[in-house]
């Protein structure tokens, strides 16, 4: 199995065609816009636009499936409702289906630990969406023989996607809420734990990619400032600090994701096990990137 097939091809997406790439993988991906699809083009993905993707063609004789696309208006999920039943008419062509959902089903716990067992708490319209999503997803896949895996994601940073353009351009603040923690995690990481899922698979296994030390965003982004030399934002109360409706969400929800499982099963070790390791990196790539620029 050396092809894979990405409903929707974003930032995860693409840390995962960047780990499999040198193992010969071939890529087809759904595409939203011309401009989306020409940039997967340009990654050596090819691309179909969403309203003119043909099934078929993308699973091939025998594909991997990674779905990454949100769910749309309604919170309908859009390839369930495009073509959900019609996967499940090909199980024997997918080798292996990736969900990729968030670990705000877990909604509120208080700071509490939770883990893929606990229970799903989420009352915002985005977070109950994803229950949704995923309780659709691992239906079809016991009904039809599908292998379904769900992946809840932390918050996700990597290259181009941290803290440091916000911090460059001196406008940000951050937003402080008493004992409140997040879980994070780097993309390549996410690709990680993709990978060994493939050679791992377990259908109807669900699992928690975050990292390993869920802090405080104040901690995180003060420990950015620092690596760039600069003074960190100032500190204002969540509630003044002008949060987006998602940000806003973002903070009323409040726990700690364990990552035991993903770990035990897949035999994986995080190469960012925190921020730290995960900001210096993308500091040290961006210099290298500067370099080599300059030798160009």
């Amino acid at each position: 199995m050396r092809r894979m097939a990405f409903f929707g091809y974003g930032y995860s997406a693409a840390a995962l065609r960047r780990r499999l790439e040198p193992a010969g993988w071939r890529f087809l991906a759904t595409a939203r816009s011309p401009e989306k699809q020409a940039q997967a083009e340009a990654e050596g993905v090819e691309a179909r636009l969403w309203a003119e993707a043909d099934l078929d063609e993308m699973l091939g004789e025998r594909s991997a499936v990674l779905v990454s696309a949100a769910p749309g208006a309604g919170g309908v999920d859009p390839v369930l409702a495009r073509w959900g039943e019609a996967l499940g008419r090909r199980a024997e062509r997918v080798g292996w289906l990736g969900y990729l959902s968030t670990t705000s089903v877990y909604g509120d716990w208080g700071g509490q630990w939770v883990d893929e067992d606990s229970e799903l708490r989420a009352v915002s319209a985005r977070g109950r969406a994803r229950i949704a999503a995923e309780e659709a997803w691992l239906e079809l896949g016991a009904r039809r023989g599908l292998p379904v895996h769900v992946f809840r994601l932390s918050g996700i940073y990597g290259p181009g996607r941290g803290p440091f353009e916000k911090l460059r351009s001196g406008r940000s603040v951050t937003a402080v809420k008493p004992g409140q923690v997040f879980g994070r995690i780097h993309a390549d990481d996410i690709a990680l734990a993709l990978s060994a899922s493939l050679l791992k698979p377990r259908p109807g296994r669900v699992y928690n990619a975050t990292d390993d030390h869920p802090c405080p965003p104040e901690e995180a982004i003060a420990a950015a400032a620092r690596l760039l030399g600069r003074a960190p934002p100032p500190e204002v109360p969540v509630e003044e600090a002008g949060l987006t409706e998602m940000g806003r969400e973002f903070y009323a929800d409040n726990k700690r994701v364990s990552n035991a499982r993903i770990k035990k099963e897949l035999g994986i070790c995080w190469a960012y096990p925190s921020y730290r390791e995960g900001f210096a990196a993308i500091l040290a790539q961006e210099a290298a990137d500067s370099a080599m620029g300059r030798l160009l």
